[in-house]
C-alpha cells in the first residue's frame, strides 16, 4: 500500500479523541516530567474502552516519537542540564535494557503497588513542601542509581521513569525546569533501548487508528509543553508534581489491589 492510500483510509473523526488524549497526556509529562503513560492508559482503558493490553501496546509505540519530540523542544527552551542528561541517560539505559531482558523471569506486578505507594509518599511530601516552603535549588548528589532503577522499573513494570527520577531529584532540589528538560530528553534513549525490537516489527498499516491519533496530539503538544516547564514558577510546579504523583500512584495502587 502507497503512502497516499493509506492516508486515504484514515478517518479523521475517529482519530480526535486519540489525539485528544495524546495531547492532554504530553501536556502534563512535558511540562511536569511525568505520567503520559498513566494518563494514556487510564483514558483509552477507562474512557474510551480500548483493551489494557492493546493500549499499553499502543502507548509504548507513541512515547518513542513523543520524548523524541519532547527532547528537542526542551533542548530549544534550554531546560536540559547536559551533566544532568549524561548523568541519567546511560544508567537508564542499561536499566531499561536490563528489565527488558529480566522481565520474563521476575513477576513485577508483586512489586509495582509497594513501589506506587513509595511515590504516593513522595508526592505528599513533594506538595507539602511546595505550600510550606520556598524550593532551594541545589546540585543533584544522587543521579546515576535514580537512572539505573527508573530504566529498569520502566521496563520491568511498564512504567517508572518519570515518577522515579523527577521526584526524587527535585526533592534533592534541582532546579525544576532542568529536571523536566532533562529526564524527558534521556526518556527518549530509554524508550527508544526499550523498544527497537518491537518497533521493528510493527509495519505501517499498524499506526493508524488509535496509535496515530496519540502520535499526533502527543507530538502537538511537546512543543507547548517544554514552554510551559521553562516559563513556570518553581513552587507552583512543585505543587503541580505532587499532585499529579499522588494521584496517578493511588489510581495505580487501586487497581493492582482494588
Amino acid at each position: 500500500m502507497d503512502i497516499a492510500a493509506w492516508f486515504a483510509t484514515i478517518d479523521l473523526s475517529a482519530l480526535l479523541p486519540f489525539i485528544l488524549v495524546g495531547f492532554a497526556a504530553q501536556m502534563v509529562d512535558g511540562a511536569l516530567g511525568m505520567a503520559f503513560g498513566v494518563i494514556c492508559n487510564t483514558l483509552l482503558v477507562g474512557v474510551l474502552g480500548v483493551p489494557p493490553a492493546l493500549a499499553s501496546q499502543r502507548v509504548h509505540v507513541v512515547e518513542c516519537f513523543t520524548t523524541a519530540t519532547s527532547g528537542i523542544s526542551h533542548l530549544l527552551h534550554g531546560n536540559i542540564d547536559k551533566r544532568l542528561f549524561l548523568s541519567l541517560v546511560i544508567p537508564g539505559v542499561i536499566g531499561g535494557v536490563a528489565g527488558a531482558y529480566l522481565l520474563t523471569s521476575i513477576d513485577a506486578s508483586v512489586v509495582k503497588p509497594f513501589v506506587l505507594l513509595y511515590l504516593t509518599g513522595i508526592g505528599l511530601y513533594l506538595l507539602w513542601r511546595g505550600i510550606a516552603y520556598p524550593p532551594q535549588q541545589k546540585p543533584a548528589k544522587v543521579v546515576a542509581p535514580l537512572g539505573l532503577i527508573g530504566g529498569f522499573l520502566d521496563a520491568a513494570g511498564g512504567g517508572g521513569w518519570g515518577p522515579i527520577v523527577t521526584s526524587n531529584l527535585l526533592i534533592q532540589g534541582v532546579e525544576p525546569r532542568k529536571v523536566v528538560g532533562s529526564v524527558n530528553a534521556a526518556e527518549f534513549f530509554l524508550t527508544l533501548a526499550i523498544s527497537a525490537t518491537f518497533i521493528w516489527h510493527i509495519g505501517i498499516t499498524d499506526l493508524a487508528g488509535a496509535t496515530l491519533g496519540l502520535l499526533i496530539g502527543g507530538v502537538l503538544a511537546a512543543p507547548a509543553a517544554a514552554w510551559a516547564a521553562k516559563h513556570f514558577p518553581a513552587r507552583p510546579m512543585l505543587i503541580l508534581v505532587g499532585v499529579v504523583l499522588t494521584l496517578t500512584s493511588l489510581y495505580g495502587v487501586y487497581r493492582a489491589w482494588g
